[in-house]
């Protein structure tokens, strides 16, 4: 099941949508000394923030042993909110492969996969 979190107007006085209670398992791409969470593109080209409500769905959507932080709903749209991500995706099932890292496309040309949520 996925659920998507729009930004709502300071001045509303409900979400849009329930968020999730507590912490969410967020992807992260590991880097030197720190780590970086993990944008996507939605069906439509959007950009969002991913999150999962356990380890076990963060598995199954993008592969065992892929680095992941703990973070509160609050606090991941606070680290992506200088990027101009505004959308939260909570447990999202990814429809199309991952493309190849950069060194495995260039040396075999070809179309390319797109990750998007569904």
């Amino acid at each position: 099941m996925t659920h998507r979190i729009e930004a709502g107007d300071a001045g509303d006085s409900e979400p849009l949508e329930r968020t999730p209670a507590g912490p969410l398992f967020v992807p992260v791409r590991p880097g030197a000394g720190a780590c970086a969470a993990r944008i996507f593109r939605t069906p439509m080209g959007g950009r969002t923030a991913v999150a999962f409500t356990s380890e076990r769905r963060l598995a199954a959507a993008l592969g065992p042993g892929h680095a992941w932080i703990r973070l509160a709903e609050p606090a991941l749209r606070e680290l992506t909110r200088p990027a101009g991500v505004t959308e939260l995706t909570v447990d999202p099932r990814l429809t199309a492969p991952a493309s190849a890292p950069a060194r495995a496309r260039s040396a075999a040309p070809g179309p390319r996969a797109t990750v998007t949520i569904g």
